[in-house]
């Protein structure tokens, strides 16, 4: 798992840069403010998980593939699907009922927080 979640963080870093960059070249003026503001929230938040990805797979190489941070990972990555991936769309014109999804991917990464504090409760010292 490891690797998955090196893999994820990767793609997930790259494509946060291209849309980050893209978001800032590209739409400037193109969307509404309010629209291009919650496209930077997207990035943002899947830029901070990727490294959150990042860390978790380190995490695993060092003390092994532990309930609590494969959990962590994969709400992590769902988080971002979720989060990102709706601001994203909703940016595009996509439907309105992606709206409340947005909210279901925040929970996904409180939820992988929660699990990687659990995950430094139960480590060793």
């Amino acid at each position: 798992m490891a690797k998955l979640y090196l893999l994820l963080a990767a793609f997930l870093g790259g494509t946060g840069v291209v849309l980050g960059a893209f978001g800032a070249h590209g739409l400037r003026g193109k969307i509404a403010e309010n629209l291009l503001e919650a496209y930077k929230t997207g990035v943002l938040y899947q830029m901070l998980h990727a490294l959150a990805l990042f860390g978790i797979a380190l995490l695993i190489r060092h003390w092994g593939e532990k309930t609590s941070l494969l959990v962590s990972g994969g709400l992590f990555a769902l988080g971002v699907l979720l989060f990102s991936g709706s601001l994203y769309a909703l940016a595009f014109g996509g439907p309105r009922w992606l709206g409340p999804v947005t909210p279901l991917g925040g929970l996904a990464m409180i939820g992988g927080w929660t699990a990687l504090f659990v995950a430094a409760l139960n480590l060793p010292k």
